[in-house]
């Protein structure tokens, strides 16, 4: 993360009611609830997820068992038993 200074973004008047209660520190401001993304939306790893759990649903389906799909995909068999046996 880069840092961005003050001066650059904030106008005069707000940086000084910042400097009322904080001189010097590091401070993080949060974005917005509404921007906000959900785990795994920049890097790619839901669908990553989704994807594979669904790969794992339909091999389950067509007779592969909790034993074998636990080896190939390398999970545990309870984890594979949430992901087969969840409503989708």
């Amino acid at each position: 993360m880069d840092y961005i200074r003050a001066t650059d973004v904030f106008p005069e008047r707000l940086l000084q009611e910042i400097q009322r209660y904080i001189q010097g520190e590091l401070i993080y401001i949060p974005t917005r609830s509404s921007e906000r993304r959900k785990w795994g939306e920049n890097s790619g790893a839901a669908n990553y997820y989704v994807a594979r759990n669904e790969k794992i649903r339909q091999s389950f389906r067509e007779g592969v068992t909790i034993e074998q799909l636990s080896d190939q995909f390398g999970l545990s068999v309870e984890s594979i038993k949430k992901i087969v046996y969840s409503k989708r």
